[in-house]
């Protein structure tokens, strides 16, 4: 977000500043191979997302940060019929279909796999539960898509009483306009919009002063 935006939107009365908090976890939201395998149609070429996302994975098992790994498949059913025809790609993303699985260069044995069924990583899951139980304050989100299930998962973060912080090189778009926009949303009313290098950082000095320490800045 420019400063004249950040300004403009805090004239308004949005865009406040959460700052980091003393307990992170991070989640890494459906880097499937539905988005990396060139012959999907879904391929969305944001392989630098990926890229980005394993090194905050081995920075968070690194430093004890708990990581999560979502995983979208597809059952018919009732409750989804509406989504379904809204999003018929999601066909693709059938229980044992090979452009259902994760990217083998996440480690996911590393941490926590949540299968879910629609967009936001909490929506039918017990994802909140379990960062309930760990006294996670502030989870680091990663993956794909920026305007979809990124946008959903830092709406359900704030809802949840969560600090929400997107990395800004570790989400992804197959439309750089709509990446971009929802950035700026994102930062403006749902949650913060950092940099790999800040977060990364700030992973390694709650290292080095003791799990549970705030940033400067922070809440």
């Amino acid at each position: 977000m420019s400063a004249a935006r950040r300004d403009s939107y805090r004239a308004a009365g949005f865009a406040g500043e959460l700052g980091l908090g003393r307990q992170p976890a991070l989640i890494v939201v459906d880097l499937m191979m539905v988005y990396f395998e060139k012959s999907s149609p879904m391929y969305a070429g944001v392989e630098s997302v990926a890229e980005s996302a394993v090194r905050l994975v081995d920075a968070a098992c690194r430093h004890d940060v708990p990581v999560f790994f979502t995983q979208q498949l597809y059952e018919e059913s009732a409750a989804n019929a509406v989504y379904a025809r809204k999003v018929p790609a999601l066909q693709l993303l059938r229980p044992g279909s090979p452009l259902a699985a994760l990217l083998p260069a996440l480690g996911t044995d590393r941490g926590t796999v949540v299968i879910k069924s629609y967009p936001s990583a909490f929506h039918g899951t017990d994802l909140a539960d379990r960062l309930a139980r760990l006294g996670v304050d502030t989870l680091v989100i990663t993956g794909l898509t920026t305007s979809g299930c990124i946008r959903a998962t830092a709406m359900d973060a704030l809802l949840n009483g969560l600090i929400g912080v997107v990395v800004r090189e570790a989400v992804g778009d197959r439309d750089d306009v709509q990446h971009r926009a929802n950035l700026f949303d994102i930062d403006a009313k749902l949650g913060e919009v950092r940099g790999e290098a800040e977060i990364l950082a700030w992973l390694g000095d709650r290292a080095s002063m003791g799990a549970g320490a705030s940033s400067p800045g922070g809440t």
